[in-house]
């Protein structure tokens, strides 16, 4: 697979030799190898299983022989929900990211077939949507359907968020194998949006916002800049009914609508509002434009919607989306447990977004969030058998409580809407890519995942090692070695958690402060620790073999919500380092939702080794103890009770 890595390098230096990007650059994941530790039967999980049991529900669900039916080679009609192409694109982009770290002749051939299925599906001038090319217009006469004609029910047809996703796989695939079969099918397809789509001819908006995201990689990909205006021609339409195209029936149009995040032109949006997962990813796309085109009109809205988060919408697991109607965020502080949606796609779109505003900032609160989220609301996704799934992560169950669309209190195979475990499986083998990051001469260390990785600094190759037993251990060993001694400077990322701040802003905070400073030492000595942006700096000439420790304490801590929430008043969450913990009916005679602590109550960590893939449990003392595990962890024994806030003894 060496000229699969090859092709990444060599699109990333067109980048950025054309353009203006992020200041920051990740290092690509297939530089950074995970192979012991807490993520890496997680990322073995996801490949050995979760992928082939998404390939094998899109078979079973016609959601691949829809394609073959759309382009002739096999009779039928269409089975499914118009987004279901979706669902394809994303485990084609999750395999092509395995691909390049785990070369498989088989899986390569598998998507060469559907590739074929692709292309066969696509219409002469480019279009690309199986529900309308088998089913035709009529079809689409129905409300909730892909609407009458092309483009004439963006606000819910999602024929744009469907080729978004080909394009981020068609991207991925390219960089896995060189081959360019999926990526001349999106760009035949980006190419007819062109033709379509415009200031000078129809003028409309993604319903569910992605497409922008897909195109930026087009255009990094290619260096077509039209590619680049296309998706900022898309994201500067919404709430300009003013410039909109005329729709048979507006109100099928979404103009106007908070739900679409469509209610004012982008630059004046200052709240998060409407349906988180298309929130998230438009926020991703307007870093990505803010980014490119140094937009500081972007950056000056991306910064206030992200205060808006962090302050008064965000729950403690980093999960976004409070209603289940709309899947959307609600009012400021509405924030309720039981019934909280927090949709597992909601989660990796918030690391998405998060992660690119680190790029542009270089802030580390930017990768709190993330480490919040991928460790909480976006781990609790997922079964650690890999074959069952969450849509919604509450923080509260009774252990009954069904969820609209079949999403239960308890994890499933599959659901009608399966976008949840089709983003789980093309997110997780993108994990390493997130751990390092470089600007210049500066080495960013954002993650403490067991792993080593081979950098390029000043044009000469530099090796780190990072041991470690996180998120279980806040101790970290870091060995940096340069081919030859060279200064350059390594930032590590100080978690807020570790100072005393479990999430930026003022939504939480610890009942009990910190009780000790982070400590860091080099070969043995110890440095001070000088925090800049998030981020302890440490600047020296780095020889072979250097060995930085950096250790966390991680206390058991005592979380409060801030007054205004009022689902949490009078109640307290607990967490340990990264990590929010519950308590499940399961490890405490069948109860949870009762339960209650004294202040400053006692927990001790006690390593479980044989429990629920290997935790650590916080128990406290007593006749009758009360055992609290990870939230992640939840939901692996059967329907029971769980909770994360518990009332206090007064």
């Amino acid at each position: 697979m060496k000229r699969a890595v090859t092709t990444i390098f060599l699109i990333s230096s067109c980048v950025r030799a054309f353009s203006q990007d992020y200041p920051i650059m990740p290092v690509p994941f297939t530089k950074v190898k995970i192979q012991q530790g807490f993520w890496h039967p997680r990322l073995e999980t996801n490949r050995t299983v979760t992928l082939p049991f998404d390939f094998k529900k899109c078979e079973e669900t016609g959601r691949i022989d829809n394609f073959a039916v759309a382009g002739g080679l096999k009779k039928g009609t269409f089975r499914g929900i118009r987004y279901d192409d979706s669902d394809v694109f994303k485990v084609v982009e999750g395999a092509a990211y395995s691909l390049q770290t785990h070369y498989d002749p088989k899986l390569d051939r598998y998507l060469d077939s559907l590739i074929t299925l692709f292309a066969a599906a696509q219409e002469p001038d480019g279009y690309l949507f199986t529900i309308r090319t088998i089913l035709k217009d009529s079809t689409a006469k129905r409300d909730r359907d892909a609407g009458a004609t092309r483009y004439s029910f963006e606000a819910g047809s999602h024929e744009l968020y469907n080729v978004g996703h080909m394009y981020e796989a068609a991207v991925a695939h390219y960089q896995a194998t060189g081959k360019r079969t999926l990526l001349n099918v999106a760009i035949k397809n980006a190419n007819h949006l062109l033709s379509v789509i415009g200031p000078d001819k129809l003028i409309v908006v993604p319903g569910h916002q992605e497409t922008e995201i897909g195109l930026v990689k087009l255009y990094r990909v290619t260096g077509d800049k039209r590619y680049l205006d296309l998706a900022r021609f898309l994201l500067d339409m919404r709430g300009r009914s003013d410039k909109r195209a005329l729709f048979p029936d507006p109100a099928r149009t979404g103009q106007g609508s908070a739900y679409l995040q469509d209610h004012l032109p982008v630059t004046q949006q200052r709240e998060a509002v409407g349906h988180s997962v298309r929130a998230g990813y438009m926020y991703a796309a307007m870093t990505d434009i803010a980014a490119i085109q140094q937009d500081k009109e972007y950056l000056e809205a991306l910064t206030a919607i992200w205060n808006d988060v962090v302050e008064r919408k965000q729950y403690l697991t980093g999960g976004l989306g409070a209603r289940q109607h709309g899947e959307a965020f609600g009012n400021a502080y509405e924030l309720p447990n039981d019934v909280a949606y927090a949709e597992t796609c909601a989660a990796v779109a918030n690391l998405l977004w998060n992660h690119r505003m680190f790029l542009l900032t270089g802030e580390a609160k930017y990768m709190d969030v993330f480490e919040r989220v991928l460790y909480n609301g976006f781990l609790a996704g997922v079964s650690l058998e890999g074959d069952k799934f969450f849509y919604v992560n509450p923080l509260a169950s009774d252990g009954q409580r069904k969820f609209n669309v079949g999403r239960s209190a308890t994890r499933e195979p599959w659901f009608s809407t399966s976008c949840c475990p089709t983003n789980v499986v093309r997110f997780l083998p993108s994990l390493p890519g997130y751990v390092y990051a470089q600007r210049g001469n500066n080495v960013y260390v954002n993650l403490f995942v067991d792993s080593n990785t081979e950098l390029t600094v000043n044009g000469k190759p530099v090796m780190v090692r990072q041991a470690t037993n996180f998120p279980w251990d806040g101790a970290v060993t870091m060995t940096v070695s340069p081919k030859q001694a060279q200064a350059f400077d390594l930032l590590v990322r100080i978690p807020g958690w570790a100072t005393g701040q479990p999430m930026p802003g003022q939504l939480y905070s610890y009942a009990n402060a910190a009780s000790t400073k982070p400590t860091l030492t080099i070969n043995g000595k110890a440095v001070p620790v000088t925090i800049e942006n998030g981020y302890a700096r440490i600047r020296r000439t780095w020889k072979a073999g250097d060995v930085l420790a950096l250790t966390l304490d991680m206390p058991v801590r005592e979380v409060k919500a801030n007054e205004n929430v009022q689902d949490n008043r009078g109640r307290v969450a607990i967490e340990r380092g990264p990590l929010v913990y519950c308590a499940e009916g399961a490890d405490n005679n069948g109860r949870a939702l009762n339960l209650a602590f004294a202040p400053g109550q006692a927990f001790t960590p006690q390593v479980r080794k044989e429990m629920l893939g290997g935790i650590t449990v916080l128990q406290t003392a007593g006749p009758q103890p009360v055992t609290l595990i990870p939230y992640y962890a939840w939901s692996h024994r059967g329907p029971n009770e769980m909770a994360v806030w518990f009332g206090q003894v007064k």
